[in-house]
């Protein structure tokens, strides 16, 4: 069991009652989450029902589009009526809990308030943990037209082409379509080469594709009146840094953004933000390199690094519509503090939640994202 010692320098000197902590950056997903339902845009769709034990399911329906011609003047419709599509997405729920000890040996050592630390640490450690969560659904193979889905560093080769097979209408290869190979992930992969970097014309492709998909792909957000559509692409820093390096980006926000006060500090060519073009709002998302060159999932770099022609460096963008990840919640997270451990000597502090993590997908289909495969090379 592990519990907390006191770092020698903490132990009671003069010392101010704060402390300094481990930066962690806040969650860049929080503003596309939504607990609204699945026809209102929210990208990360959130739901809770209150459950008390693991493994039970909580379902995500899909009702589609009617599609045919339906009927005019005197024909008769009796008998020719159009079925009603619709579609089921579980998400499987379990139990994830961390926590701290603190024994009185280490506490009465120190004027920093330990339990105060760790609540914070714990609560940093949620955060994470959902993030990583999400970015780990949005990359998700699904596997059958049941739903089933494996993390796409441990996807065989077969699980991979019966994805592209459902998903053809909703994935782009570098900056062609006709890179991709039917049926074959591999071949499509290999098409993609280091000079394919993300860039305006790339992400235009995907919007286009994200507008043509069947079932649609609704956009996150369509400003009244006009009829205007907004899409969200989430990009690791290889192809964030990319699109930022590209001549028409750049020239649209010297020449063509609002100059609003403050400019220096909002324009993303001074700041670093989010980059708005042509529909598509851009945000980084840093951790999804992290994920593609993971060292605690050992193949997700075998997944992506060499991966393209002549061994070039790949990476995903995730350009997003409404439903896109599921988080089901059957207890939100809780903390909770264990006073009797050790006769109360060692009392501990913890925090738990019942929860699950899924592309959001229907009868094999991923829902609302299109997958954007770039050449993405390292920083020299």
């Amino acid at each position: 069991m592990a519990e907390t010692i006191l770092a020698s320098g903490s132990e009671r000197q003069v010392w101010i009652t704060k402390y300094f902590q481990e930066y962690v950056r806040q969650s860049r997903f929080m503003p596309y989450m939504s607990n609204s339902d699945i026809n209102k845009g929210g990208i990360i769709l959130t739901k809770f029902q209150q459950e008390e034990e693991a493994k039970r399911v909580i379902n995500i329906p899909f009702i589609g589009r009617l599609k045919s011609l339906g009927v005019t003047g005197a024909t008769v419709l009796d008998g020719i009526e159009e079925e009603l599509t619709n579609f089921n997405c579980p998400i499987t729920i379990d139990w994830r809990r961390n926590g701290v000890r603190l024994p009185k040996s280490t506490t009465f050592r120190t004027e920093i308030n330990l339990w105060d630390a760790a609540k914070d640490a714990l609560r940093v450690w949620e955060s994470e943990k959902l993030r990583d969560d999400i970015i780990h659904a949005l990359a998700h193979c699904v596997t059958d037209v049941n739903g089933t889905i494996v993390p796409w560093d441990q996807a065989t080769v077969a699980q991979q082409n019966v994805w592209l097979t459902n998903n053809p209408d909703r994935v782009l290869f570098g900056l062609l379509n006709s890179n991709l190979v039917s049926g074959s992930y591999a071949s499509s992969i290999a098409n993609v080469a280091s000079t394919a970097k993300c860039s305006s014309a790339m992400m235009g492709t995907a919007k286009r594709i994200a507008k043509l998909a069947d079932p649609h792909i609704r956009p996150f957000r369509v400003e009244d009146g006009d009829g205007r559509e907004f899409y969200v692409a989430f990009h690791g820093a290889r192809t964030f840094r990319d699109l930022k390096l590209d001549s028409n980006v750049i020239a649209a926000n010297t020449s063509a953004r609002a100059r609003e006060g403050l400019g220096m500090e909002k324009n993303p060519i001074f700041q670093d933000g989010d980059l708005i073009y042509d529909g598509v709002i851009h945000r980084e998302i840093p951790e999804i390199d992290v994920y593609c060159a993971s060292t605690v999932n050992p193949n997700a770099g075998a997944v992506w690094n060499g991966a393209g022609a002549s061994s070039a460096d790949l990476r995903p963008i995730f350009l997003c519509g409404g439903g896109a990840v599921g988080v089901a919640w059957g207890q939100e997270p809780t903390p909770r503090t264990d006073m009797i451990k050790d006769y109360g000597f060692r009392p501990g502090v913890a925090i738990e939640e019942l929860l699950g993590v899924k592309k959001i997908n229907f009868n094999g289909v991923q829902n609302g994202i299109v997958t954007v495969i770039a050449g993405a090379a390292a920083d020299s």
